[in-house]
């Protein structure tokens, strides 16, 4: 509800806000320098501006708030609200969560708001998605960044190849956050790789058994719940991990159904963030057939572009499993991989034993066999990939 500001430019707005979120932006906007009012009128402005969805917010036990907007402006916001399917209190704390992100805190300048975000991904399987994933991770680790691996491949071969368990059907984990579901903190679900090579900078969520059903999950829910938008369920379970790492890696499902596009709208360039920084890599074999399965993820990619307004970075592609001795098919395709230039190669990885081994010892590669062409190799693509 509204009433009349003393000076009649503003009218008082009386709303519901969680108690972590009033502290949070009681205290961003000293260091800002700003009225509180100021900083709602601006958080709200943004939100209702932005035509992204905005995260779901813990609003359980949410208090009396209250401040000054302009004119209008509550009027507006509630409009927007019910445009969007949300209550106001929801509208208000997304609002505010929104401008937290987009105004860091003057102490924390010299860090990104935003983790880098790598898709690992190919509806084709066998091309060494996980592999990449895994030892770019390893390489980002071995930089001294926090680094999250997540196993989206119901599969589980990421999680296996590093001696992570999967997560039991039935059970708190990813598909369930993703689906509005999340019974705890994902934070809980995730296992540190105890390696001192990383120094406890390598993380793993694990893949669970529920994945497989994730696409029909998500469909079903979308159609259930007004506003939500199932592009965005990956990056509604993600966001509150976000602040933990400098870059989150997703080891994609080999397909090209609702998880892939969750996947791809996860790794969009963001605003403000600057082209390359976050997006796609994808893994290819110097063989026909991938050539075929890379033109459906492109197309799919562009659609997803062209459908919700998205920039998309191709990150570049990895040639993985080569081995010239397969004659004419495998050199022409490596050729052929190379004149795409754009997205450009990576690398080239040859079809060696090492990955083999640290696979079979359930060891990162790069810890394994560090000085291999193998880990050399993903340290490559990790470079080439950060811009």
């Amino acid at each position: 509800m509204a009433s009349p500001y003393p000076d009649g430019d503003r009218e008082k707005v009386a709303s519901k806000l969680p108690s972590a979120l009033q502290q949070q932006l009681k205290v961003r906007a000293a260091e800002l320098a700003l009225d509180i009012q100021e900083a709602v009128e601006a958080a709200i402005t943004a939100w209702r501006a932005t035509e992204r969805p905005g995260f779901e917010v813990d609003t359980a036990g949410a208090k009396s708030f209250s401040t000054w907007l302009p004119p209008g402006l509550y009027e507006d916001f509630k409009d927007t609200c019910n445009t969007r399917g949300v209550s106001y209190i929801q509208g208000l704390a997304q609002s505010v969560r929104d401008w937290l992100d987009t105004n860091p805190s003057p102490q924390n300048a010299t860090r990104a708001a935003d983790p880098e975000r790598k898709i690992v991904g190919n509806q084709k399987g066998g091309v060494g998605k996980t592999a990449i994933s895994a030892g770019i991770g390893q390489a980002y680790a071995e930089q001294g960044k926090r680094v999250l691996i997540v196993d989206f491949d119901p599969q589980g071969h990421l999680s296996e190849q590093l001696g992570v368990p999967q997560i039991e059907p039935d059970h708190d984990s990813l598909v369930s956050h993703m689906c509005g579901d999340g019974q705890g903190d994902l934070r809980d679900l995730i296992v540190a790789i105890d390696d001192l090579r990383f120094e406890k900078r390598l993380h793993v969520l694990p893949a669970c058994f529920d994945g497989f059903l994730l696409d029909a999950k998500i469909a079903v829910v979308a159609t259930q719940k007004r506003g939500f938008q199932k592009e965005a369920a990956l990056e509604m379970a993600l966001h509150p991990l976000e602040g933990d790492y400098d870059v989150i890696i997703i080891d994609c499902p080999p397909s090209l159904g609702i998880a892939m596009d969750a996947a791809l709208y996860y790794g969009r360039r963001r605003r403000n963030e600057p082209p390359g920084r976050s997006g796609v890599i994808i893994p290819v074999l110097a063989e026909d057939s991938s050539m075929t399965a890379y033109s459906m993820l492109a197309q799919q990619i562009d659609d997803l572009c062209d459908d919700l307004s998205l920039d998309i970075d191709h990150l570049g592609l990895v040639v993985n499993q080569y081995d010239s001795r397969r004659g004419y098919v495998a050199t022409s395709t490596l050729d052929s991989w190379k004149a795409v230039g754009d997205p450009r190669v990576l690398a080239v990885i040859g079809d060696l034993k090492e990955q083999r081994e640290a696979v079979r010892k359930k060891m990162p590669l790069l810890s394994y066999a560090p000085h291999s062409d193998q880990a050399e190799a993903m340290r490559q693509v990790a470079k080439g990939a950060s811009r």
